[in-house]
């Protein structure tokens, strides 16, 4: 289908989507919105960028118009989870765009979120309720929420929901339903966890796979870095320096690891904030804004905060350290690049993190080509990547209490801290005695324009 309105779609939702300029369906959203409509369980495997949300919004909105049952206060009509409260926020602001020209109401629940609101709005009643598992189980126990007139299950970001350990309370939530209820499962990828999740949860189901487990967005170029861990700082701060303005997302492994790069760089002068699982609701909420807005040009994240981080516009993306996980890979690199707009996704990779980074391109089945034009290269020949385990990361300190300090020489990885030849973002290098880069300029603040 090359046109919205040749999806059925009804009147006051079409206006909706003129209203922002939509015209053609992406891949997803032309085979999942009949099949929804039509009122069957659907599984959805789509790479993000996709137009994943609307997806399910569109017809889940139709389907409710057309059956004009009104809402009965704590018995939402549909119930959709989400694994993180950025991502519950995200599927808001869809609903909220669509449901423009709809009778119909919604209210969205999460943890880090006073409760006496959440109660009020269950109570006034609602036709679609967008919850995380916790705290839509702590609403559960109180009698704010009952699911008696439930006909809609929608579980978005399934495998990142398991991955955060909601497997239970997922269970729980699907069981509590009427019998006789649609469920759809979207996801970026499918892990066992997930099949065994449909196996329970889903009666003869379509299956809508626009992307295949594990590929990367073709308009995302992708770049490896090769730099001694102790120069990711500078490098870091050559590249922002190289793109002024740009809207960049760093990934770091560590919440601690987020606090300590983002001082740094608000130190140096740069317009930045963090996000991670330790911020309050508000905080993070606020952190967002400021970055959709522009009042920020870089953010420093976690994979957890990554899923829920839905900006346009956002030019490169940078792997401080590359994740072992290449699902998390494909997932970071995912935040640039979006719909039909074009990103870069830098990894920065030390000599200890080859055999990571050839794992990865194994997986996603790509060589990523290796950027040498920058001052802070190092040669890494490819046989270290076969004399490399894969990382184990249990039992060691990434930045926590007592573990060593990143970026001052002990076990940490890559934190901000200046490294022993005092560099520190925009530092700039040197040749030492074995003809290695080094930062010889100490971590200078700049001035305020």
């Amino acid at each position: 289908m090359t046109q919205f309105s040749e999806l059925n779609l009804i009147e006051p939702l079409q206006r909706a989507i003129d209203a922002q300029g939509f015209t053609a369906p992406t891949a997803i959203q032309s085979q999942a919105i009949p099949a929804l409509m039509a009122g069957k369980d659907v599984i959805g495997l789509s790479q993000t960028g996709g137009g994943k949300t609307a997806a399910f919004v569109l017809p889940l909105l139709q389907r409710l118009f057309e059956n004009k049952e009104r809402y009965v206060p704590n018995h939402p009509q549909a119930l959709i989870l989400a694994p993180t409260r950025e991502i519950a926020l995200q599927i808001g602001q869809v609903l909220r765009a669509f449901t423009k020209f709809l009778p119909l109401h919604y209210t969205t629940v999460t943890g880090g979120a006073p409760m006496f609101p959440q109660f009020r709005d269950l109570n006034r009643g609602v036709n679609i309720l967008v919850a995380t598992p916790g705290r839509l189980i702590d609403h559960v126990k109180r009698g704010s929420v009952k699911f008696d007139h439930t006909t809609t299950l929608i579980l978005d970001e399934a495998d990142r929901m398991l991955d955060l350990g909601f497997s239970d309370e997922v269970t729980e939530i699907a069981n509590s339903l009427p019998k006789e209820h649609q469920t759809v499962l979207f996801s970026a990828t499918m892990p066992k966890s997930v099949d065994r999740l449909i196996n329970k949860l889903l009666t003869n189901p379509i299956r809508i796979e626009t992307a295949k487990e594990s590929t990367t967005a073709a308009n995302v170029t992708q770049r490896a870095f090769y730099v001694h861990g102790g120069q990711k700082q500078a490098l870091l701060g050559h590249i922002l320096d190289k793109h002024p303005g740009e809207r960049v997302l760093v990934f770091m492994q560590t919440k601690a690891e987020c606090d300590r790069w983002c001082d740094a760089l608000r130190e140096d002068g740069r317009r930045v904030d963090a996000i991670h699982g330790d911020k309050q609701q508000r905080i993070r909420t606020k952190v967002m804004n400021k970055f959709r807005r522009g009042d920020i040009d870089v953010l420093v994240a976690t994979d957890v905060a990554a899923r829920g981080i839905d900006v346009k516009d956002i030019k490169i993306v940078v792997n401080i350290d590359l994740p072992t996980d290449p699902e998390n890979y494909v997932h970071r690199i995912g935040r640039t690049g979006r719909a039909d707009a074009t990103g870069d996704a830098y990894s920065f990779c030390s000599p200890k993190e080859i055999g990571t980074l050839k794992r990865i391109e194994k997986a996603i089945r790509q060589d990523i080509s290796v950027e040498k034009d920058h001052p802070f290269h190092v040669e890494i020949s490819n046989r270290d990547a076969y004399s490399q385990k894969p990382a184990n990361r249990r039992g060691r300190s990434f930045g926590k209490p007592g573990g060593g300090k990143p970026g001052a020489g002990g076990r940490g990885r890559g934190g901000p801290a200046k490294d022993r030849n005092g560099s520190g973002f925009g530092g700039r290098p040197a040749q030492n005695a074995n003809g290695e880069n080094r930062s010889q300029k100490r971590f200078t603040k700049r001035q305020a324009a």
